[in-house]
């Protein structure tokens, strides 16, 4: 079933609409909590929170791009229920990719409405880099991927993955800069 007909059997609340959606997106949603949770029971709680916050908020939301929509629904709360379960203490990759990335954009909580507008300047500056370059971009700081996981995708060096994210975080800096975005 396409994305256009699930988000009609969210809109008719049709219960349909959460089995399809499981069906066709819950290993990506499981790939994804999965990379900033360690616990399989915290990965399927997620992964359902992100199911029923979906189905409460089709309608009113309508979302252009299910996936990405459903994408982002599960990487919040996986953050939620990380920072949940690690209070103070932060070792893993994907705090460290949160902190790189926060070295370079202003930090805007959700809701204040400045993140939407954020987050199409960043799109449009990754439209800006080449294929490479954008990918292991997102591989890091969207999938939560680590460097060694990057490296083995791309047939490159951690070494050469750590650098192209250097790289792009300062040219991103500069483009967020140019946009009237202020870290500091």
């Amino acid at each position: 079933m396409d994305d256009a007909s699930i988000t009609e059997l969210f809109r008719r609340r049709d219960e349909r609409a959460i089995a399809e959606l499981k069906r066709k997106y819950d290993k990506l949603c499981c790939y994804i909590a999965g990379n900033v949770l360690s616990c399989r029971e915290d990965i399927e709680e997620c992964v359902n929170s992100a199911y029923y916050e979906v189905w409460n908020k089709i309608p009113p939301d309508a979302p252009d791009d299910l996936k990405s929509y459903l994408c982002h629904t599960v990487k919040n709360k996986a953050l939620d229920r990380y920072k949940y379960n690690s209070a103070e203490k932060r070792s893993s990759n994907f705090t460290v990719s949160l902190d790189e990335l926060a070295e370079c954009i202003p930090d805007y909580r959700e809701g204040s409405g400045e993140e939407k507008a954020l987050a199409e300047a960043v799109s449009r500056f990754l439209t800006t880099q080449d294929e490479l370059h954008r990918k292991v971009f997102v591989r890091r700081y969207w999938y939560g991927d680590s460097l060694a996981k990057i490296a083995g995708y791309y047939g490159i060096k951690e070494r050469t993955a750590a650098t192209y994210l250097f790289r792009m975080r300062k040219k991103l800096k500069e483009y967020l800069k140019k946009e009237g975005y202020d870290h500091e």
